[in-house]
């Protein structure tokens, strides 16, 4: 736009004029900026105090109002306030109790096993071989167990230097007199026996099967040569005794058997005992299997017994391995044993009466083989 001629001719300035508008102005912009600053600083202070205020009414707010619902945003207190106004302490700052104390683990140690290792006192463990203190049991599947011999049973006292052997038949001699009985067990598997023959051969008692109970069916049966067996060896002058073949798993049981030897001895005299036998059933299952210890004890006790109130001697049978694993014998320290050791003189620990110490022995009178024993007691005489 193009200004009119009047004004380009009337716009002169004085420079006096000029230079107070100029100082005016400066003066003003001081004073504006001063104004600015010293406003600028209470908004900071009044910020800051507000802002505490705020956080708390947030607080509030949120403690009613879910997280999905809350649309104020949480203003933070400065850092100074924060610092300032703490009551944190020097042992909440301490952070190492939430490690755990390292433990110091020392190596197990392996103990001594019962033989061949090193005891407490530094001093080898002594071997059950050679201690006296254990015998060896050798079972039917041909394991090996040394087992402690009880100090409270009573010991035998044989001297086995004192057997002499003669044409099969084993005697004991005492000061240079024999104080042993020469036996034979018989049953229906010897067949047809010459007890005069047996007689003449230099036995003294024969030990006659009265019968036995199924291992698998439990049913009593009488061996089928039991009547003659005691007829003819009674009237050829042998001392008699008798043995049952026993399967029984119960008290009762044990006292059926006992009143079936009873009933089948009638009239007839023993001179030996009755004798209890019961054994495991090699490569087969037997009935008694399922008993313990303690129950086969107590059948073996209830059977003896029966027959010693009856008026008969009583006796136990049994292997090393079955007196000494399968009964108790402290609870049958009363009566007499009847060792079962062929082939070895017996080191059986404990005292016995009779030794069976051959199964397949060659004697005149019975066809095939015999079962020869060796009693150290006079039971004719007991």
């Amino acid at each position: 736009m193009r200004l009119s001629d009047d004004y380009e001719e009337n716009s002169g300035w004085n420079p006096t004029v000029v230079t107070a508008i100029v100082a005016v102005t400066m003066v003003v912009g001081i004073i504006l900026v001063i104004v600015l600053l010293a406003n600028d600083g209470g908004r900071r202070k009044r910020s800051g105090t507000n802002a505490v205020q705020t956080y708390s009414v947030s607080a509030e707010q949120n403690q009613n109002t879910s997280p999905i619902d809350a649309t104020t945003e949480t203003e933070y207190p400065d850092l100074e306030d924060i610092v300032t106004g703490s009551t944190l302490t020097p042992d909440d700052l301490d952070f190492w109790d939430l490690y755990p104390p390292k433990v110091e683990t020392v190596p197990a140690q392996r103990e001594p096993d019962a033989v061949g290792e090193t005891g407490e006192a530094g001093e080898e463990a002594e071997d059950p071989s050679k201690d006296g203190k254990h015998t060896l049991v050798t079972y039917a599947d041909g394991k090996e167990e040394w087992v402690l011999i009880s100090p409270y049973l009573p010991k035998h006292e044989y001297d086995f230097t004192k057997l002499v052997c003669q044409d099969n038949l084993m005697k004991y001699y005492e000061d240079g007199r024999q104080v042993s009985f020469v036996g034979v067990d018989i049953s229906k598997y010897q067949d047809y026996v010459d007890f005069v023959k047996l007689k003449k051969a230099g036995i003294d008692f024969v030990m006659i099967r009265v019968g036995a109970r199924g291992y698998g069916s439990g049913q009593l049966v009488l061996d089928e040569y039991f009547a003659e067996n005691i007829k003819r060896a009674t009237d050829a002058g042998l001392q008699i005794g008798v043995y049952f073949f026993s399967q029984a798993i119960s008290q009762e049981e044990a006292v059926e058997e006992a009143m079936m030897v009873l009933e089948n001895l009638g009239e007839y005299q023993l001179a030996f005992p009755v004798a209890f036998d019961m054994e495991s059933i090699p490569n087969d299952t037997a009935r008694i299997d399922v008993l313990s210890k303690s129950e086969k004890t107590t059948i073996a006790k209830t059977f003896m017994d029966t027959m010693i109130a009856a008026g008969y001697k009583s006796m136990l049978y049994g292997n090393k391995e079955w007196l000494l694993k399968e009964v108790d014998l402290s609870k049958l320290a009363d009566y007499d044993v009847w060792l079962s050791q062929p082939g070895d003189i017996p080191d059986y620990p404990y005292k016995f009466a009779m030794w069976q110490y051959s199964v397949d022995a060659s004697i005149d009178g019975i066809a095939g083989y015999a079962d020869l024993n060796i009693s150290f007691i006079d039971y004719a005489e007991k």
